[in-house]
């Protein structure tokens, strides 16, 4: 089974192929996701353009938004034949958007066909197939609504759940909102491992460092950080060492960004715009002298025409060279 104890949650607009290979750069353990993609883009898309990666980023996981049994199973298959690790079923996003192409967070309600989609996935693939979930939705009994989910796809074949422990209130809410307002309730998910002991349960939602993480792998069998690990990436740095007792890729910032010019030369040289890069760098430098200027210089210089790595460059020498990226606590 693949190593489930640290990763990097699926953020629309964030997770994107360049996220996950500077993120990969701090942490050979991690395990990564993609961006939210529907069936429909899957099977009727650009391929090339939506599903494609660099061979750095395993382990990396696709995640697909969707209903329909047969397309998903259709989108597993062509998932796989990308060469991702693991297809990974969204039933926790809460967007009017996700909620008007019936999938996400409302799928909380039809757990039946949630486990229908994992059946046929699971019959289409050889990878793990993975569910990502909340506690519940609007006016669900988490107790009840989270253990007929889990209980429906485990018994169609998931290998894994990943639960936001939160619920997500469809009626009333923004997705913003529904990130911050719904209470956490993390003993709701330990009561479910408790419940599921031989089922890898992964727990999502609030968890702001490394720390946190570590308490809660006294109760469950992993841990998924999101904004935390994006708005502040050296948090990343430590993961190897402090979860895995392994030697971290770099130990700064500053030998990550070393690590990551060639991949950025590769890109330019294909026709991507720097700032598509370098706009996942912004809280890299995170409490260390020189960040503002740091950020100030790439939003200023990075978005012009013909961007090159000398932006990046004279943006990460305006970095105190003495100060040794914060260790993430």
């Amino acid at each position: 089974m693949l190593d489930r104890i640290f990763s990097v949650a699926p953020m629309m607009d964030w997770t994107d192929r360049h996220c996950r290979v500077f993120h990969r750069l701090m942490s050979r353990r991690a395990r990564l996701y993609t961006e939210m993609l529907t069936t429909g883009a899957v099977i009727h898309g650009d391929r090339a353009r939506l599903l494609g990666f660099d061979a750095s980023e395993h382990p990396v996981a696709l995640q697909l938004g969707g209903s329909d049994p047969r397309d998903l199973a259709t989108a597993a298959q062509i998932s796989e034949d990308f060469g991702y690790d693991e297809i990974n079923l969204n039933v926790g996003c809460p967007s009017d958007r996700v909620q008007n192409g019936r999938f996400g967070a409302c799928l909380m309600a039809e757990p039946a066909l949630v486990a229908e989609g994992v059946a046929a996935m699971k019959r289409a693939v050889k990878v793990p197939v993975t569910v990502k979930c909340r506690i519940g939705i609007d006016d669900q009994d988490p107790e009840i609504a989270l253990d007929t989910l889990a209980h429906g796809v485990i018994a169609a074949g998931a290998d894994a759940l990943v639960v936001h422990a939160r619920k997500a209130w469809l009626k009333g809410l923004s997705p913003k909102e529904n990130r911050d307002i719904p209470p956490l309730d993390y003993d709701r998910v330990y009561r479910l491992k408790m419940a599921l002991p031989d089922v890898p349960i992964i727990i999502n939602g609030g968890i702001t460092s490394l720390a946190e993480a570590k308490q809660h792998l006294a109760r469950v069998d992993g841990v998924m950080l999101g904004r935390a690990a994006y708005q502040e990436p050296w948090r990343l740095l430590t993961v190897d060492s402090d979860l895995f007792g392994e030697t971290s890729p770099h130990a700064t910032m500053k030998d990550v960004f070393a690590a990551m010019l060639p991949y950025i030369e590769r890109q330019l040289a294909e026709g991507t715009r720097l700032h598509s890069i370098t706009r996942h760098f912004v809280g890299a430098f995170h409490g260390v002298p020189g960040a503002r200027a740091f950020r100030r210089h790439l939003a200023e210089n990075g978005v012009r025409p013909g961007a090159d790595v000398n932006v990046l460059c004279d943006a990460i020498a305006l970095v105190d060279d003495r100060a040794r990226t914060a260790v993430a606590a």
